[in-house]
């Protein structure tokens, strides 16, 4: 068995990640372009990113545009956006589609920021099961004698340092994002 914090580190930093990246995806009531970092289309017999397909702009604050590569593809595109569950409404206009980003109504508002605390538990989650591990792979290590019993308890408390600054960035990422969402 082998500790290596540089390695729990990067996992716990992983779920950072993920959790940034679902937030990114969350409407605010303000045009994004991550807002479509999650619509699938369904292009030459695959599912697809959109930004696969076509190039993606915000002309205005509450205005997305994706200008389309494939004059084959617009439609599906169009359906795709409409499928994911956004609140938009796409318009076709030619090879491009215009998304109007409507303003966020304040039951929908309280609603986005409780599925923004739920990645950032499922994030919380994630870095606790990381500390876990760590702990886990200490506790066989002085156990098979590899480390003697100051030794955990100083790398117990490394891993413990990892985990309460990853859970904090998480936490403060989660209050900027409800800020965010909240603000009319």
């Amino acid at each position: 068995m082998e500790y290596d914090i540089d390695d729990i580190r990067r996992r716990m930093d992983g779920a950072f990640s993920a959790v940034k990246h679902e937030f990114s995806g969350l409407r605010t009531g303000r045009a994004n372009v991550a807002m479509l970092d999650t619509v699938m289309v369904d292009a030459y017999g695959n599912s697809t990113p959109i930004v696969q397909v076509g190039t993606i702009n915000v002309p205005e604050p509450r205005m997305l545009s994706v200008s389309v590569w494939d004059k084959s593809l617009v439609a599906a595109v169009e359906r795709a956006i409409r499928n994911a569950d956004l609140g938009v409404n796409p318009i076709v206009d030619g090879q491009n589609i215009r998304i109007p980003v409507p303003p966020l109504n304040e039951e929908r508002r309280i609603e986005m920021t409780k599925l923004a605390g739920r990645f950032a538990e499922a994030a919380r989650v994630a870095v606790r099961n990381v500390r876990r591990d760590g702990m886990e792979t200490l506790k066989a290590m002085e156990k098979n004698s590899e480390i003697g019993e100051d030794e955990h308890k100083r790398l117990s408390d490394e891993v413990q340092a990892a985990t309460d600054t990853e859970i904090e960035n998480i936490d403060k990422t989660l209050a900027a994002k409800e800020e965010e969402i909240m603000q009319v």
